[in-house]
């Protein structure tokens, strides 16, 4: 009787696991079928399409920098050609990739909006086309945008994409790729600081802080600030120009920050705020005392959903610099979030020794290459060759501190 009831339970548990592949073969067949159908189209303007991007971007997951304002104050700063790319089941949006056209050496070159200072890119997918991700006929896809671009680039080069976000895979990595030589660092914020710290090496940091706040404390103490007043704001990141400006000239490299689109576009940023989202947030560390009002160390976060993004830091060598004010400051930012709805906090791409310090997440990140045309098939090869050499130094610790040395000798 006891060995029927088993073959009962068995044939029943073979009947669920046919039935979980049967759905999950569905699944495919009908995101192939949708992207089948797929109706994809290019605009030369966001504001058609403000309305469905604006609900799509509403999705946790998708990145801060495909969001319509990060978008928005970036092209009112640069003005380049928009080539904004959706796709359409019947009367449903299944995705948008916002996207423009930057002309390098004469090539016509497809990029995410915003591309040389986005730390994360997903595109925007909707719910539905997103679940069902994994059955996406990547063959079919690399066609689509291929003619839906004939003519107008060279080149799709859609950079610092994860295969997979928090979960979820992401519609494009089955498409042509390399793997960028960037990987992003990220902390997950728990239910408190306590807990959160308890992922790094808690004594460690903990004892390092109280040696930091003696130190601020011997001068006359600090104040941390997030300025409420949109003038106040602005002043703070004219601040950070200043400041990352010496930064830069002092080690012989050229500053990313100085031209006037990018400041109009950071700019622009500070006051792109909707709830809790903010496009761009100046936060700093100011002192008392000895220093009265000056300011040791500031940074810029973005907020979007629970995705804390820190875009860039700064501090004033001229002062306390031996308290290391830019990592005191990171305590004072990443305690403050706690409580307040954020699980993330990521300290964006690029190796460095204080975001490995702070961050027990480490995100790869790839790029799109597709060519469009013959001269896109040169341009795609030469960004394979030079990102995969780029990664090759820098993981190489001896090689990359060469690199840079003679970097800073060209000037």
């Amino acid at each position: 009787m006891q060995t029927q009831r088993l073959d009962v339970l068995e044939q029943k548990f073979d009947a669920v696991a046919q039935a979980e592949a049967g759905i999950s073969r569905l699944r495919q067949l009908s995101a192939k079928l949708a992207l089948a159908e797929l109706a994809i189209e290019l605009f030369d303007r966001m504001e058609p399409l403000e309305e469905e991007w604006r609900a799509l971007e509403r999705d946790n997951l998708s990145s801060l920098h495909q969001s319509y304002d990060w978008c928005a104050a970036w092209v009112a700063a640069f003005r380049r050609p928009l080539a904004i790319l959706r796709g359409r089941s019947g009367d449903q949006t299944a995705f948008i990739l916002p996207v423009e056209i930057v002309v390098s050496r004469g090539i016509r070159i497809a990029k995410f909006i915003g591309a040389d200072h986005s730390n994360i890119n997903t595109g925007l997918v909707s719910h539905a086309f997103a679940e069902n991700s994994n059955g996406v006929d990547s063959h079919h896809l690399a066609a689509q945008l291929h003619a839906a671009f004939a003519g107008k680039t060279d080149l799709l080069l859609l950079q610092n994409i994860p295969l997979e976000w928090r979960g979820r895979p992401n519609m494009l990595s089955g498409l042509p790729m390399v793997q960028n030589q960037n990987h992003a660092y990220q902390l997950p914020l728990l239910e408190t600081f306590d807990k959160t710290l308890q992922q790094l090496n808690a004594k460690s940091r903990r004892k390092k802080f109280r040696s930091q706040s003696r130190r601020l404390e011997a001068v006359g103490g600090f104040d941390y600030i997030v300025p409420e007043t949109s003038a106040e704001q602005h002043e703070l990141l004219n601040m950070f120009f200043r400041l990352k400006s010496a930064r830069f000239a002092s080690l012989g490299l050229p500053d990313v920050f100085a031209d006037a689109e990018t400041k109009a576009f950071l700019h622009g940023l500070i006051d792109k705020r909707n709830g809790d989202n903010f496009g761009l947030q100046m936060r700093a560390l100011r002192l008392r005392g000895d220093y009265e009002g000056r300011i040791a160390a500031l940074s810029g976060l973005s907020r979007k959903g629970d995705h804390v993004i820190c875009q860039f830091g700064a501090i004033d060598e001229d002062l306390i610099a031996d308290t290391s004010p830019g990592e005191f400051l990171f305590w004072q930012m990443i305690a403050s979030l706690h409580g307040k709805g954020v699980a993330l906090f990521d300290f964006g791409l690029g190796d460095q020794t204080y975001k490995r310090s702070w961050a027990p997440v480490e995100t790869d990140h790839y790029d799109v290459v597709l060519p469009i045309s013959g001269i896109g098939i040169a341009a795609g090869m030469a960004h394979r060759v030079i990102t995969r050499g780029k990664a090759f130094i820098k993981a190489r610790p001896g090689l990359y501190k060469f690199a840079q040395n003679i970097r800073a000798k060209l000037g």
